[in-house]
């Protein structure tokens, strides 16, 4: 799969429907499952442990390390996440006896590279943005596309298009 133009996830083909998803944008959702795929074709099982998220969740994350029991894991609120427009995915590693993992040094397929390392590499391939590269608040499980999207156009209710990127099959 390649990209025709040298960054389409800059392009702003919007969608201006002020409606809020419910579900993963249908790119998302496609790069996801070829994430998955691409991983296992490495001997990698990878779970997708949170996709869409409403602002009602949002907030209960939120909370978690402040008035509720729990480490922060959020800085994000409801209607702050891009989990909460169907853009953002988490992600954790599997082991052969069927445990979830969120270890980034582990080598399941014993190539001497972490896996988590070849996951995240995947999916920067797909258009993902890795929240490991965040110079804040590192998210390591934390994958996004924002379609050249910030969050407060997206609070604005600017929307990308079901089709806003173009990538063809080799």
């Amino acid at each position: 799969m390649f990209f025709k133009e040298s960054n389409p996830f800059t392009e702003r083909k919007i969608n201006h429907s002020n409606s809020l998803p419910t579900v993963l944008h249908p790119i998302v959702k496609e790069r996801t499952n070829q994430l998955v795929q691409q991983a296992a074709d490495k001997g990698i099982v990878i779970v997708i442990t949170d996709g869409f998220r409403s602002a009602d969740d949002q907030n209960r994350l939120y909370e978690k390390g402040r008035s509720a029991e729990g480490s922060i894991v959020t800085y994000a609120k409801g209607g702050e996440s891009y989990h909460n427009f169907g853009l953002a995915i988490d992600f954790a590693l599997k082991t052969p006896s069927g445990k979830v993992i969120w270890d980034m040094e582990y080598d399941g397929n014993k190539n001497g590279k972490a896996d988590w390392t070849e996951v995240v590499s995947l999916a920067k391939t797909l258009g993902f943005e890795w929240g490991g590269d965040w110079a804040k608040f590192k998210d390591y499980p934390h994958l996004q596309m924002d379609f050249g999207l910030t969050i407060a156009d997206l609070q604005n209710g600017e929307r990308p298009a079901k089709s806003s990127l173009t990538a063809d099959t080799q």
